[in-house]
């Protein structure tokens, strides 16, 4: 018997929703980073991008533990001599909610140009609303309801076997 290696045509991606309202921001970082990398599937592999797309929305009411939000900084550099900025959580957060999600999920995420590619398919947004209804079908209420979708997926839905 041969190992199972996934192909393109083998990945089927699905579109998530994740409300990040009061829930710790590492936490629920590392399911995102997980869903983007494809790990909860049994066709997972490590070289190829198996993951789904995931949609992060109210990414401002985003909470910490303890006094990471005063003592938590985010540093870049201009490249320059003397160049270095920092931002607090708080102060990142207030300005920009979306960063401080994109960096945390940035940093699970492989540091390679498979990484960057799993990137692409997060969209984080700082309010509840976001544009991509349209993705988000009702297949996925199908398979949590119990039932599977046939190959031609117009409107007809079998019961699940077994």
């Amino acid at each position: 018997m041969k190992t199972y290696s996934p192909k393109a045509k083998d990945i089927e991606r699905e579109w998530l929703v994740i409300d990040a309202t009061d829930k710790t921001l590492g936490r629920m970082v590392t399911q995102v980073a997980s869903l983007l990398m494809g790990k909860h599937k049994p066709i997972y592999a490590p070289h190829i991008d198996t993951g789904d797309y995931v949609v992060v929305i109210n990414a401002a009411k985003v909470k910490v533990t303890g006094k990471k939000a005063e003592q938590k900084f985010y540093y870049r550099h201009s490249g320059y001599p003397g160049g270095l900025k920092s931002r607090s959580f708080e102060e990142l957060l207030s300005k920009d909610p979306v960063r401080v999600i994109e960096l945390a999920v940035k940093g699970m995420l492989p540091h390679n140009s498979l990484g960057r590619a799993m990137f692409k398919k997060l969209k984080v947004y700082p309010g509840n609303e976001h544009p991509h209804q349209a993705q988000i079908s009702t297949r996925r209420h199908e398979r949590s309801a119990g039932l599977r979708t046939t190959e031609n997926e117009e409107s007809e839905t079998l019961p699940k076997e077994g």
